[in-house]
């Protein structure tokens, strides 16, 4: 199923669904990602719920009328009106990075469309860190890749599963291959990260949560242990040999500890 929702401001959201019957499992991808990047992911994921993936806006199919970059709380708007307009939750939210920001300010702010949550990789506070050294990396990549194997191979070292990633966020033009969401637009969303805090947000999610922290990033720190320690309901995982990408890093791994997620409390 592909679709997509108007929603209260004239974007269109696009929906992807992935199977699976039952309780929704809803999830949300990071910067610049989309909801394809969910493909390994979701095939399992359908055998606990029907798996609905999102396209924030700016990112993949969505489109928006008002120009970015938007605050947290108009993505986590579009995820509500998405879910109310397709008459989907209660269920469980997924998200990774970002999309992990955007899950729990939603289980804080609408708890009745919340059943539990996973958050992979992202921390509440960045408030002081910029965006420049992650925008430097992007200036120095070419502007137009020739094939998808390009992309793969320049974004790829040291972790490949950062190449699969991008070779997803692409679509071709007349001139060769260009990322769909641009990084300056990737940038200023995130400059938002780096002037607030969300803790607030954390302290008054009361439904079960899994968090899932990478080895080898700094973007979760110390802070995920704190947040489980601040959840009623929360468990916090550190997954050895993984990067940012957690969940294609230690593919089995992941699919262990959120299945055991999802046939526990929230089951």
């Amino acid at each position: 199923m592909r679709t997509s929702i108007t929603v209260s401001d004239g974007a269109r959201i696009a929906v992807r669904g992935y199977g699976g019957s039952g309780r929704p499992i809803v999830l949300l991808h990071g910067l610049m990602g989309r909801a394809s990047t969910w493909w390994r992911t979701a095939r399992w994921l359908a055998d606990h719920g029907e798996v609905i993936a999102l396209d924030a806006r700016g990112h993949g199919d969505s489109t928006s009328p008002v120009p970015g970059p938007w605050r947290t709380e108009r993505f986590v708007a579009d995820v509500v009106e998405v879910l109310e307009t397709l008459r989907r939750g209660p269920g469980v939210l997924i998200g990774h990075s970002m999309g992990g920001l955007h899950g729990w300010q939603l289980a804080a702010t609408h708890p009745e469309l919340v059943t539990g949550l996973v958050v992979e990789d992202m921390a509440p506070d960045h408030r002081g860190v910029t965006a420049a050294p992650w925008t430097s990396w992007f200036e120095a990549m070419p502007q137009v890749f020739d094939s998808i194997a390009q992309v793969r191979d320049s974004f790829g070292w040291p972790r490949p599963s950062v190449g699969d990633y991008f070779a997803e966020c692409v679509r071709e033009g007349p001139d060769g291959y260009r990322l769909i969401t641009p990084h300056e637009l990737a940038a200023g969303i995130a400059a938002e990260w780096g002037e607030r805090d969300y803790w607030a947000g954390v302290r008054v999610v009361r439904c079960p949560a899994l968090l899932l922290q990478a080895q080898d990033t700094r973007i979760a720190s110390w802070q995920m242990a704190e947040m489980a320690r601040l959840l009623p309901a929360a468990r916090h995982v550190l997954v050895p040999d993984t990067g940012h990408l957690l969940h294609d890093d230690a593919p089995e791994c992941y699919r262990e500890l959120v299945t055991e997620f999802l046939t526990g409390p929230v089951g």
